[in-house]
C-alpha cells in the first residue's frame, strides 16, 4: 500500500508592497511523501511571491506534466509556470514553450550554486525565463507545522515570515 499525502492547512496573509498586492489566503498543501518540509515551504514562498486569485498548486512531484504551481487563463493557456527544485534543463524548454512566463524557484545551497553554474549558459537563451534562487531555507523547513498560521511582507525584494514562534527573513536572488 503506497504512503498518502500529508496535509498542510495554511493561513497565509500577504502583503507585497512590491507589487501592491494585499490579500488572506487559505491553503490546504499536500505534502507528497518524498517531499521535505523544506520544499513544502519552498512551494509556499514561491506562491507568497507570485499571489494572485488564480495562481494555483499543480500536481508538481506526482506528474511530470504539471508544475509546482500555475496560473492559466480563463481560455486554460498557462500565463505562469512555476517549478521549485532543481528541474532537468530540457523540462524548463519545454515549460517555456508551453507557458508566456516560467519562474525556476532554486533552494539548496551550494548545490543550487552548481545546478546554476552547469545550466546557466543554455538558461540564459529563454527570454520568458526568470530564476530566482533561494539561500538558507532551512530555517523556513522548521517553522513547517501541519497548521500553520503565516504573515509575510515583501518590501523591497525581501521577504519577512512572521509565524506563531517568531520571524525569518529571505532575500531571494534573482539569477536570471
Amino acid at each position: 500500500m503506497a504512503i498518502k499525502s500529508t496535509i498542510y492547512k495554511i493561513d497565509l496573509q500577504i502583503a507585497d508592497m512590491d507589487r501592491h498586492y494585499y490579500a488572506q489566503h487559505n491553503l490546504t498543501l499536500a505534502r507528497h511523501p518524498s517531499e521535505t518540509d523544506e520544499r513544502l515551504m519552498v512551494r509556499l514562498i514561491a506562491f507568497m511571491l507570485y499571489a494572485n486569485d488564480t495562481l494555483a498548486f499543480g500536481k508538481g512531484l506526482s506528474d511530470d506534466e504539471e508544475p509546482d504551481l500555475w496560473q492559466k487563463d480563463l481560455t486554460g493557456a498557462i500565463e505562469l509556470w512555476i517549478d521549485v527544485g532543481l528541474p532537468d534543463e530540457r523540462e524548463i524548454r519545454k515549460a517555456c514553450g508551453r507557458s508566456a512566463q516560467v519562474v525556476v524557484v532554486l533552494y539548496g545551497g551550494r548545490i543550487a550554486d552548481m545546478w546554476w553554474e552547469n545550466n546557466s549558459k543554455a538558461l540564459l537563451k529563454l527570454n520568458n525565463l526568470t530564476v530566482i534562487n533561494l539561500p538558507d531555507t532551512q530555517e523556513i523547513a522548521d517553522i513547517a507545522t501541519r497548521g500553520m498560521s503565516i504573515s509575510c511582507t515583501i518590501q523591497d525584494e525581501q521577504i519577512l515570515l512572521g509565524h506563531a514562534s517568531g520571524s525569518v527573513e529571505i532575500t531571494p536572488v534573482v539569477l536570471k
